[in-house]
C-alpha cells in the first residue's frame, strides 16, 4: 500500500460545483488533474487536499 496527499488551488466556480486545479510536485506529472467539487460542499475554500491510497 502506498498513500499520496494531492493539493488542489481554486481555479473558478461553475454552476452547482468549484473547480480546482491540481499542484504538482515540482518535476512531476499531475495524478488528477482538475477536481470538480459540489458547492454545498467546497464552501469558500481555496485550497483542497485529497490523500489517495494504492491498495495492490
Amino acid at each position: 500500500m502506498s498513500k499520496t496527499t494531492v493539493k488542489f488551488e481554486y481555479e473558478k466556480e461553475t454552476k452547482n460545483s468549484v473547480r480546482y486545479q491540481e499542484v504538482p510536485e515540482e518535476g512531476k506529472a499531475p495524478i488528477m488533474g482538475t477536481l470538480y467539487v459540489q458547492k454545498w460542499f467546497a464552501g469558500s475554500s481555496k485550497t483542497l487536499e485529497i490523500t489517495l491510497e494504492k491498495k495492490d
